[in-house]
C-alpha cells in the first residue's frame, strides 16, 4: 500500500518528465524537417505522441524508479528514442546538424521559461507569495518540478560527448577526425559517462540548474512585477 502511495505522488512528475522529453524529441524532428530532412516525419517522430517516442526502459522503467526512490537518494535518469535524422537530405550537413542536435536542449529552455513566467505571473495575478500558494495546493510544486525537470534535461543532454545532443553540437566546432573518433567509441563513452554521473556527476548538474532557474525568477519576476 506504501508503495502504491509512494508512485501515486510520483506520477505529477512522471507526465512532467514524458511531456518535456517527448517535446524536446518533437524539437529535434521539427527542425530536421525544416532543414531538409523528412526521415522523422516519415517515421511518424514528428509529433508530440508519447507513444511514438517512447522507450519502455529509458522513458517508463528507469524514471519510474529514480522517482519512487527519490527519498533514498536515486537519481532519475532515462531517455526517448533518437529521432532519426538523414544528414544527405540536408544542404549543409555539419551546420545543419548542429541546429537540430541544439534543438533538443533550446526546447526545454523555452519549456521552462514559459514556466517561470506563467507561475510568475500566477503569484503576480493572486498577489500570494510562492510559500502561501505551496500551502493552498500543489500548483508552487507542480511548477517548479516542471521548470526543474526541464533545466535537468536542457543541460544534461548539452554535455559535449555522444550520443548526447552536446556531442553534436560540439561537433560543429571539431576536426572531422576527431568527430569521427568520438562517433566511433560512442559505447564506450557512454559507459563511462554513465558511470561518472552515478558516482557524483548528477550533483554537479545542480549548480548550471539552479543558477538558471534564479536567473530566469529574477527576470521574470522584474518583468511581471
Amino acid at each position: 500500500m506504501d508503495f502504491l502511495h509512494i508512485l501515486a505522488n510520483a506520477m505529477p512528475m512522471f507526465v512532467i518528465f514524458l511531456f518535456s522529453l517527448c517535446f524536446h524529441e518533437f524539437a529535434h524532428a521539427f527542425v530536421a524537417h525544416m532543414r531538409g530532412d523528412n526521415t522523422a516525419q516519415m517515421m511518424g517522430r514528428l509529433t508530440l505522441n508519447p507513444m511514438a517516442h517512447a522507450d519502455p526502459l529509458g522513458t517508463v522503467i528507469l524514471p519510474l524508479i529514480g522517482m519512487t526512490g527519490m527519498a533514498a537518494g536515486l537519481p532519475i535518469f532515462g531517455w526517448a528514442r533518437p529521432v532519426p535524422v538523414d544528414e544527405r537530405n540536408l544542404k549543409r550537413p555539419r551546420q545543419d546538424m548542429f541546429w537540430i542536435a541544439s534543438a533538443g536542449p533550446l526546447s526545454n529552455i523555452l519549456l521552462a521559461t514559459l514556466g517561470v513566467f506563467g507561475y510568475t505571473g500566477y503569484l503576480a495575478y493572486t498577489g500570494l507569495t510562492g510559500a502561501e500558494i505551496a500551502n493552498v495546493n500543489n500548483w508552487s510544486v507542480f511548477a517548479i518540478s516542471f521548470v526543474a525537470t526541464n533545466l535537468a534535461l536542457a543541460f544534461f543532454n548539452l554535455i559535449p560527448f555522444h550520443p548526447l545532443d552536446g556531442g553534436k553540437v560540439i561537433a560543429r566546432f571539431l576536426p572531422e577526425s576527431m568527430n569521427r573518433k568520438l562517433e566511433e567509441n560512442e559505447q564506450t563513452i557512454s559507459i563511462v559517462l554513465i558511470m561518472v554521473l552515478f558516482l557524483g556527476g548528477f550533483a554537479i548538474l545542480r549548480y548550471p540548474i539552479f543558477w538558471t532557474f534564479q536567473g530566469l525568477v529574477d527576470v521574470a519576476t522584474s518583468l511581471v512585477g
